[in-house]
C-alpha cells in the first residue's frame, strides 16, 4: 500500500517508515521543511497547505507528532502549543483524508483520555476521564470527525507509555536510576500502561492493514502495571537499588498539575480491540519490555 506518515522523524515515526518498508509498503513521509528526498513532500499544518499530488493513490494516512507534554512546564502558553500541535495537523489531515478519497486514517491519542482511572480495567468503550490530557486527547480525537463523517476508516490509538533503548518513557528515567535515586511515585499502586515500541509500530503497521479494526483502540502491553510493580522491575534490569519513595505531597507542589496527572494518575488500559482483532504481542509483559529496552 501506499502510506503518508505525517510526524515521521520522531520516535515512533522513524520505526514505522521503517517497518512499513520492511513490511513492502510504500513510504510518503510530510515534512515542515522544504523537501529534500523524493520520498518527502511538504506541509505546513497551520496555513492548511499540503503539496499538491501527495495523497495521489495513497490508501492510508498515518497522523502521528505533537510537542512533548512532560518536558516543559504546564504554563498557559504550554497547554496551547500541547493542543494546537495535536489539534490543527489533525484536523487538517482529516479533510485531506475526506477531500482526496482516502480510505484510511490513523491516528494518535492516548491512554490519558481516561483520566484517572485507579484500579479498574478500562477497555476502549470506557468513557473519558477529567483532567487537561483527558480533555486534549477528547479533542484530538474529534478533530479527525471530517475524515469519518466521509466514510474513512479512522483508528485512534489511545497510546501508552513507550519503552523504548532510544527515547520515550526510559531515557530520561535511565539517567535518574544510574545515579540510585531511581524511587516510587507517591503510594505506587497508581497503574501505569506501557508498550514497547515494538509493539506500538507492530499495533501500527496492524491497524493499517487489517480494515476490521476501526475506532478507538488501546495500543499498550497486555498486562498493565503499578507504579511500584514498574519500579520493582525497572531496578532489576537496571542493577540499581529503589529505596525511594516520592511522596505525593512533593510531586504535587513540585510539578503542579503536570506532575499530578502524569505521575500520580493512573490508567490500567487493556488492549481489547487489538486482541479481539488477533494482534499478537511481541512483549506480553513489562519484564520482557524492559529487558529489551535496557
Amino acid at each position: 500500500m501506499r502510506v503518508v506518515v505525517a510526524g515521521s522523524s520522531g520516535l515512533i515515526g522513524t520505526s514505522l517508515v521503517s517497518a512499513l518498508r520492511a513490511a513492502g509498503h510504500d513510504v510518503v513521509r510530510l515534512v515542515r521543511r522544504a523537501p529534500s528526498a523524493p520520498d518527502e513532500r511538504g506541509w505546513d499544518p497551520p496555513a492548511g497547505r499540503i503539496d499538491d499530488g501527495t495523497f495521489d493513490g495513497a490508501d492510508a494516512v498515518v497522523n502521528l507528532g505533537g510537542v512533548g507534554i512532560g518536558d516543559r512546564p504546564w504554563s498557559g502558553s504550554r497547554k496551547q502549543a500541547i493542543r494546537d500541535s495535536r489539534n490543527v495537523p489533525t484536523e487538517v489531515l482529516a479533510r485531506a483524508v475526506a477531500e482526496h478519497g482516502v480510505p484510511t486514517l490513523v491516528s494518535g491519542s492516548a491512554v490519558g483520555y481516561y483520566g484517572d482511572a485507579g484500579d479498574r480495567a478500562v477497555t476502549e468503550s470506557a468513557p473519558s476521564g477529567g483532567g487537561f490530557l483527558a480533555d486534549v486527547c477528547r479533542d484530538w480525537e474529534a478533530a479527525t470527525a471530517p475524515a469519518s463523517e466521509a466514510g474513512a476508516r479512522v483508528v485512534l490509538l489511545r497510546t501508552g507509555l513507550v519503552l523504548s533503548r532510544s527515547g520515550g518513557l526510559l531515557a530520561p528515567m535511565k539517567v535518574v536510576w544510574r545515579l540510585c535515586l531511581g524511587a516510587r511515585l507517591g503510594t505506587g499502586r497508581q497503574y501505569m500502561s506501557w508498550v514497547s515500541l515494538d509493539d506500538e509500530v507492530g499495533a501500527i503497521v496492524f491497524a493499517i492493514e487489517h480494515p476490521e479494526l476501526s475506532g478507538p483502540v488501546n495500543v499498550t502491553g497486555p498486562t498493565p502495571v503499578t507504579n511500584r510493580e514498574l519500579t520493582r522491575t525497572l531496578a532489576k534490569a537496571l542493577g540499581r537499588p529503589a529505596p525511594f519513595a516520592v511522596p505525593a505531597v512533593v510531586i504535587r507542589s513540585v510539578l503542579g498539575e503536570m506532575g499530578e496527572e502524569m505521575l500520580l494518575f493512573g490508567q490500567r488500559a487493556v488492549p481489547k480491540a487489538l486482541l479481539d482483532a488477533g494482534f499478537r504481542h511481541r512483549h506480553e509483559t513489562v519484564t520482557e519490555a524492559l529487558a529489551a529496552a535496557v
